[in-house]
């Protein structure tokens, strides 16, 4: 090869490289509001309009002008709940769960004015830790596990009525995280992704579970996966040590043959995250206490965008609004 064509092949790649790089710099996350008094972790953005937050000391928000205000409340006589996930499919309907005890879960078809209780569990053994559902009847609500067993929970009614399901075995020492309500995921694929003494993606298929052992750190109560997306031809799984919330190997992996083989990420996210949600076209945002990052190639390489601290990141089911949320009542918006 002449020297002409190799300094043309270097600038053509120098110029990509900048593109890339520029490309990233245009992505950032803008706080839209902040300083309430509760942890956010549940976040269900129902189109570019409607999203609802649900936190710790019984909060819950909606916004139906794609976050620029937002409706607060303190769910009455549930003020100590801790509703770490929630479900929305209007401005009027949601379904929100609490984890610790009691364990409950409650709905609204009137915007919040009223909120019903639909499960409730006094039993100190159950944790609630996420919730969705594959339509607006049909969801799961799973909880750790009891007697060796995933607890879950199954409503084919839009969340009034909720019946035990069959959950899949649990290692000793294995738990999922009430992080994001993201450990869960029942559209795409019907799965499960753990932390603890074994990071695992446990899929059913047909009512049976399997269970795959994930490239993630793994081994002590911190550490596993914490949350899985599903995107059009990626699985994306995220994670890492909340308690080491900066260390930076094996916080991602993902597949590209809808879970039946995982790898490492080649580049990683900066330090541990709580959630990841399919943006779309193998881009993937995660975010988490040191910040939020993104991939633009199915997770195989990450880059970050912003050092704030987020739990929960999700984008609306229809439409393009991408929101996240986090402490003291943190809530942002993702700008590209």
């Amino acid at each position: 090869m002449d020297k002409d064509k190799i300094i043309s092949k270097i600038l053509v790649l120098f110029l990509l490289i900048i593109l890339y790089a520029q490309s990233l710099k245009a992505q950032r996350i803008e706080v839209l509001q902040q300083d309430k008094p509760t942890s956010i972790r549940g976040l269900s953005v129902v189109d570019d309009n409607v999203a609802w937050i649900s936190g710790s000391k019984g909060y819950v928000a909606i916004t139906t002008n794609g976050g620029k205000t937002w409706a607060w409340q303190q769910v009455k006589g549930f003020e100590k709940s801790d509703f770490r996930d929630i479900e929305a499919f209007s401005d009027k309907e949601a379904v929100i769960m609490s984890s610790g005890t009691p364990a409950l879960i409650l709905n609204t078809t009137d915007g919040g004015a009223n909120w019903k209780v639909n499960y409730r569990n006094n039993d100190s053994t159950y944790f609630l830790d996420a919730m969705d559902f594959e339509t607006p009847k049909h969801g799961f609500v799973m909880g750790d596990p009891i007697n060796d067993k995933y607890l879950l929970l199954e409503t084919k009614d839009g969340g009034n009525n909720w019946n035990t399901y069959k959950g899949p075995d649990a290692i000793k020492n294995q738990a999922a995280f009430a992080a994001s309500g993201t450990c869960l995921v029942t559209k795409g694929i019907f799965a499960i992704v753990t932390g603890g003494s074994t990071a695992e993606i446990i899929t059913n298929k047909g009512g049976s579970w399997t269970h795959q052992t994930l490239p993630i750190v793994q081994g002590k109560s911190a550490q596993g996966a914490f949350s899985l997306a599903v995107g059009k031809n990626q699985l994306v799984i995220v994670g890492g040590d909340y308690q080491k919330d900066k260390r930076l190997d094996s916080t991602a992996c993902y597949s590209t043959d809808k879970g039946s083989t995982w790898h490492l990420a080649d580049s990683f996210p900066a330090g541990y995250q709580s959630c990841v949600e399919f943006i779309g076209s193998g881009t993937f945002v995660s975010t988490g206490t040191p910040g939020t990052n993104i991939t633009t190639n199915g997770g195989k390489n990450w880059a970050k965008i912003d050092d704030i601290s987020y739990n929960v990141c999700r984008k609306a089911k229809r439409g393009t609004l991408v929101l996240l949320a986090g402490d003291r009542g943190k809530i942002g918006i993702f700008k590209m």
